[in-house]
């Protein structure tokens, strides 16, 4: 396996990971009628991490395949997902 293989296999399972979590959580709150109120200022923010990561998931996964089988939008594939983890750091990193 080249090493590039091996860097995007582990950023696709991780990002997948993340954003499967992310729908989870959003679906039980879902299911917590009894403390909907304070749930409620959390659904934005949770629904803008499930794009960010499901798009960054299936970005990750595109690389993953084209740089598997050799296709020649892999490029393509990886300015995708440096971009979309450009966008996760840029929405998640720390600020003062």
């Amino acid at each position: 396996m080249r090493p590039l293989t091996a860097l995007l296999a582990i950023l696709t399972g991780s990002a997948v990971a993340l954003a499967s979590g992310l729908i989870l959580t959003w679906i039980t709150t879902l299911f917590l009628t009894q403390n909907e109120s304070r749930f409620a200022p959390e659904q934005i923010p949770l629904l803008k991490a499930v794009a960010v990561f499901t798009l960054f998931s299936a970005a990750s996964a595109g690389s993953l395949l084209g740089d598997v089988k050799r296709r020649p939008w892999r490029f393509q594939a990886y300015a995708a997902t440096v971009a979309m983890f450009a966008v996760a750091v840029w929405m998640y990193w720390p600020s003062k």
